[in-house]
Parts: structure tokens; sequence; C-alpha cells
């Protein structure tokens, strides 16, 4: 394989260097050097811009960027008139109120400056995956997604002959290409790509409703988890899970979701809603819903478990798609309904 520059700096701080290089591309004094890179600057440049403003139109003629202004990972001056400030992402998610910062401190710079300086341009710009469910959220503090596939797109436009450009454009194809090999591998030999590949692939599955997904970290081991619904028997908070190739019926106790009363005990509360389950599963002949092989008894448990064959099907095989949405939506009903006639 031909080195790869991106392959061998995986870190966020590349990315962000790549990024800026091509804003700094769409300077129009830089056209003189390469009018193709110019043109996907320029065109980079109005992707972003549009994302705020969808009706402009103009030319990009000037453009300053850089990296690291206010802990603000890429910002561009555009026209001398927008602001463009972009969180770059890879494998982490927005934290700690960071987003809300940025937009602050970009649109305090926008007030201190020429009246002509239109709102800022908040971009999160997102190369590996993330659930929706998040990406809700980093909407909600007025950041615009800008996407693995939008850029790809961008990328793919013209034929540039440039190692830099072809190596950020190679690198960001096979992590594309990774998300997508999902459906064409059997079941076993699933990693963390396919399954954050199969939830984003539900997630187009509205009848689904799928709530979140994840990494999970225990002390078992890590797993990419998905939470399909989030409803409640009595007050306590019961879904469906998958756990990677298991579909679990959970609980949760957690203090931050249920006040439990004092003379309760997880460990009562958790038999109850298991045989609750069990019981109907039994009366309606789903004998594929089974008693886990052992209880635990922390904030979230499981509580009952259909194993990969009769959900997701032979983990020898590729996995029929539409069945296995009729499925999780037919498991989901049933457990909405029993909690439903039940709590």
């Amino acid at each position: 394989m031909k080195p790869n520059i991106f392959e061998i700096a995986t870190k966020e701080l590349s990315q962000d260097a790549f990024i800026t290089w091509l804003l700094q591309w769409a300077d129009s004094k830089s056209s003189s050097f390469d009018e193709d890179l110019n043109k996907c600057g320029r065109d980079f440049v109005t992707a972003l811009i549009k994302k705020e403003f969808p009706e402009f139109d103009g030319r990009i003629t000037s453009v300053r960027a850089g990296m690291q202004w206010e802990k603000i990972d890429v910002w561009a001056e555009v026209n001398n008139e927008y602001l463009i400030i972009i969180e770059d992402k890879t494998h982490t998610g927005q934290h700690s109120g960071q987003l809300s910062r940025y937009k602050t401190t970009a649109e305090g710079w926008c007030n201190d400056q020429n009246p002509k300086y239109k709102t800022p341009i908040c971009i999160y710009l997102k190369t590996v995956n993330e659930s929706q469910f998040s990406l809700t959220k980093v909407i909600e503090e007025g950041f615009k997604i800008y996407s693995r596939q939008e850029f790809l797109e961008l990328l793919n436009k013209d034929e540039i002959e440039n190692d830099v450009f072809k190596d950020f454009k190679e690198n960001l194809t096979k992590i594309e290409k990774a998300n997508n090999q999902w459906e064409n591998e059997p079941v076993k030999n699933w990693k963390g790509n396919d399954w954050q590949g199969f939830y984003q692939f539900l997630e187009r599955h509205p009848e689904i409703g799928l709530v979140r997904w994840d990494l999970i970290n225990s002390l078992s081991g890590s797993f990419w988890n998905a939470v399909l619904n989030w409803n409640y028997w009595d007050i306590y908070p019961v879904y469906l899970q998958t756990e990677q190739d298991k579909l679990c019926f959970k609980l949760s106790t957690d203090p931050e979701e249920v006040d439990m009363p004092e003379y309760e005990c997880r460990g009562a509360v958790r038999n109850r809603i298991s045989e609750l389950i069990l019981d109907s599963a039994a009366k309606n002949g789903l004998m594929q819903i089974r008693r886990p092989d052992r209880f635990g008894s922390g904030k979230y448990m499981t509580i009952a478990i259909v194993d990969c064959e009769n959900w997701l099907g032979n983990p020898e095989e590729k996995i029929n798609k539409e069945q296995v949405v009729e499925r999780l939506i037919f498991y989901k009903n049933f457990l909405i309904e029993t909690i439903s006639q039940e709590g």
C-alpha cells in the first residue's frame, strides 16, 4: 500500500491542518499556483457559508484562515464579511459546553468588527460516525453539520493532482467504505465500523424510532449499543437495547432517571419486571425471549434476551435488512404493549 500521511497522523490536529490548508487555497491570490485547488477551496467555503445563508451566491475573493483561535479548531475570515468557525471532530463528540462558548466568542468578535460582518457561521465538521441523537444536540447549540459524505462529494468533484489532497481524500474514502461494509459481511465478522454503519441504517427507519447509539465501556469490555425506545412500567424506564449481536430487554434504576422509593430494592423490581416480560412471552409462544444467563444488580439491568439468530439472523450469513427491521419493530411493540397493560 502507498504510504498515506493521514493514516499515520490520525489525530484531529492533522485534519485541522488540512481543513485550514484547503480554506487558504480559496483566496483569489492562490489561483496563480493551482487553479483547481483554488476552485475546490472556493467551493468548500461557499458550501460552508450556505449552511447559514442558503441564498448566498457571491464570489469568494479574500480568505484568511488559521487554527486554534480561542480554542476554536479552525477559523476563516471571508471577503471581510463572513466569519466561519469550525469544530472539527473525528472519533470524539462535543463536551463541556464547548460549542456554546465558541459561538459566543465568534458572535462577540463579529459585533466588535465593522458592522458589515454578518452572523458567524458555526460548523461542526464530522468525518467519523456520530449518532443522530448526538448531532441533534449539536444543532441545538446553533452549529450546522458538515458531514463526511458532504466532504467527500466536494473532494470528488474534480480531479486534483496534489499529493496532500489525494491522501486526505483516499483516507476519507476508506473510512466511508468501512462504514458501509457491514451489508456484505457475515455478522460474526462485524467490527466497530460495521455496527456503527448498521445503527445509522436503523436511524433511517423512523418506524423503528431508534433513540440513540454509542460506545459503552464496561468492566467486561466495550461494545456498541443502540437504544430502541424509552417507555415506562410504573415509574421505571424499560427499553430494548442492542448490545451488538444480543437484543436485550433492559430496566433502568439510575437515580438520575427514576426516584426509587426507599422501601424498594433493585433486585426485587428487576425480578418483577423480568417475570412480567417472560410470562407474556410464554403466553404468546415467543420462546426465543429468554431469561438472562445471570441477573445483574446495577443501575441498568438486563431482564430478558433475544439471541442473535432470532432477531439479526444466522451470524454466519449476511443479514436480511428488511427482515431485521420487521423483527425489531415486532419486539419493540411487544415490550410496549406488555408494560402498558400490566404497568
